[in-house]
């Protein structure tokens, strides 16, 4: 049984195969994640797991060099918005803003989209990830 680290296996396996540049998405509830792409649906009811906690687990667990987000949170979701900064304030990352539609588009190219309980709007992010080793 793993002592540390992310428990759901089916992150931890989509992380430890995941190359420098390779994406994976975390979404609200609400997100449409396109048949082809793996689904880890972590909902259990509206707003659990919160997108932000889940965050702070799958960044806590990976490499990330930048980060793709909606232009759309900056006006309906400033809070999230702030809270996405804060948490990656003082690392190098690079960050995209593109409309809503185009980063639901780019999810076909993540190799997995995890689906949480969020209910705010816009609260969507793809990682990217970086290499561990210079």
């Amino acid at each position: 049984m793993k002592k540390q680290g992310i428990l759901n296996s089916d992150i931890s396996r989509v992380l430890s195969y995941m190359g420098h540049t390779d994406t994976i998405c975390i979404g609200d509830c609400g997100l449409p994640i396109p048949d082809e792409v793996e689904r880890i649906d972590l909902a259990l009811a509206f707003g659990e797991p919160t997108f932000m906690r889940t965050l702070e687990v799958i960044a806590g667990d990976m490499k990330v060099e930048k980060i793709i987000l909606a232009e759309e949170i900056k006006a309906h979701n400033p809070q999230v918005l702030e809270e996405i900064k804060t948490f990656f304030a003082g690392e190098e990352i690079e960050v995209e803003f593109i409309s809503h539609t185009l980063l639901k588009d780019r999810t076909r190219s993540c190799k997995a989209v995890i689906r949480t309980g969020e209910t705010t709007p816009y609260a969507n992010i793809i990682l990217q990830a970086g290499c561990i080793f210079a």
